[in-house]
């Protein structure tokens, strides 16, 4: 499936791009779907400011890219298009696709402000996440071990919510030392 969508007809970086909403090859029967944003502009000038204001996880030089990790959600944002896995639905394809737009553009208009990065960002730590887990191994999270879901949660493929004996001291800590990697919300 594939909609253009407009843009704000403002003089902006990124202005319209063709979204394309489709299910995993490899597991056609999954409930998660993933997109890829076609880009109608070039936007690889940029991604170092987007980088920097965002704190990529990871950035490719040649060709360039940026990627992020959030609340489960591989991002990644080329020079023409973004690509965005394990989504709910259209709606949610599009709420991220769009908040993107919003920060690439924001990054552009401020890139005199902005001291361009090429580095990853620092990543959080396994044995932080892990010491502010109830450690019970009680497989709620669906991982069989509170080190695998801190594995999990560090790399940002799964999120706090998934943890259910946490009380809330201690999912306010983790949502805490998390916050300092991951991107704000959408």
């Amino acid at each position: 499936m594939a909609e253009t969508c407009c843009g704000s007809g403002n003089d902006v970086l990124l202005e319209s791009y063709r979204l394309e909403i489709f299910n995993s090859a490899c597991n056609p029967g999954a409930m998660a779907v993933h997109c890829f944003a076609h880009l109608d502009q070039d936007i690889s000038d940029a991604l170092p400011y987007l980088n920097a204001a965002l704190g990529g996880f990871e950035y490719i030089q040649d060709p360039p890219s940026v990627t992020f990790k959030a609340q489960g959600k591989l991002i990644t944002v080329h020079g023409r298009k973004i690509a965005v896995n394990a989504l709910k639905d259209e709606a949610e394809a599009r709420k991220i696709v769009e908040w993107l737009k919003r920060e690439i553009n924001d990054a552009w208009d401020n890139r005199d402000q902005i001291e361009p990065s090429t580095e990853g960002a620092p990543r959080p730590k396994v044995i932080e996440v892990l010491k502010l887990l109830p450690k019970t191994n009680c497989r709620q999270c669906g991982e069989p071990t509170c080190l695998v879901f801190a594995t999990r949660l560090a790399e940002g493929a799964k999120g706090v919510d998934a943890c259910e004996p946490l009380d809330s001291e201690q999912r306010g800590a983790l949502e805490n030392y998390l916050g300092r990697f991951n991107l704000a919300d959408w």
